[in-house]
């Protein structure tokens, strides 16, 4: 089977280019599988209700999430309802929402998706690898192919979760830095693995955000708002060929695409 994991869309640019060619992707590559990181999509920070229906709408089956996705309240609500929603897994007990789920694909294959997210420079969370433990074995219970979303900052700790998780999950994918890395592959295990996926949105701009803006912040170190920018989107996503029987991954391919194409 194959799954196609799309990077944090940011902002409204990431989303009309998804929407304008994510059913392109699917039919070239034959995709049974659309997820992507939603926390950005909202004018660059959060989701809401609409925004999300935009996503499920274009064609993704699974949106998981990250820092970010506590940013707009109305969400609080939608994820104690929306199974396809995720956030990570490994925040406080008693707060809304789960951080995996099993989805199956219009052919019936099952497939588990987990979203965690890293401490290394970011929030003092759960550990991510001890919550990663009972979630997988759950999930194991119902399928092999289990795919992973780790939103975290530090390559390390990218890293380390990759090879925790080997041969135990078909792919550990991370999201959050926005910028796409060049070191996928198969871990011995059969687990595929990749840095960062990227992002959906603005390649004129810093991590999806206006130029302007972010060097006044760094040049100043003001607190300056950061605007969301809008020119020349690039779709920034991984496809995962994966074994139905073993849940192992068989390949890997990063994909970065203007057009759909």
């Amino acid at each position: 089977m194959r799954l196609l994991f799309i990077g944090d869309i940011v902002g409204r640019a990431g989303r009309r280019l998804l929407v304008d060619c994510l059913d392109r992707l699917i039919d070239h590559h034959l995709v049974d599988l659309v997820v992507a990181n939603g926390e950005n999509a909202a004018a660059g920070y959060g989701l809401t209700g609409s925004v999300l229906k935009e996503l499920f709408d274009a064609g993704v089956d699974v949106v998981t999430s990250g820092n970010h996705i506590w940013d707009k309240k109305e969400i609080m609500a939608i994820l104690d309802h929306e199974i396809r929603l995720l956030r990570p897994a490994n925040y406080p007990p008693g707060l809304p929402g789960v951080g995996s789920g099993v989805y199956e694909t219009a052919a019936g294959i099952k497939v588990g998706v987990m979203n965690l997210e890293g401490r290394v420079f970011m929030k003092n969370l759960d550990c991510p690898f001890r919550a990663a433990d009972p979630l997988v074995e759950k999930l194991r219970q119902e399928t092999p192919i289990i795919f992973v979303d780790f939103h975290a900052e530090a390559t390390s700790e990218k890293q380390a979760m990759g090879f925790y998780l080997d041969g135990r999950v078909s792919a550990v994918v991370g999201t959050h830095t926005h910028v796409q890395t060049a070191d996928e592959r198969i871990l011995a295990g059969g687990t595929g693995y990749l840095t960062d996926v990227g992002m959906s949105g603005s390649q004129d701009a810093i991590i999806g955000n206006e130029k302007e803006s972010a060097l006044e912040r760094f040049l100043t170190q003001l607190p300056v708002r950061l605007e969301v920018a809008k020119k020349d989107p690039q779709l920034s996503a991984v496809l995962l060929t994966i074994d139905e029987k073993t849940g192992r991954c068989e390949q890997i391919e990063r994909i970065q695409t203007e057009t759909g194409r």
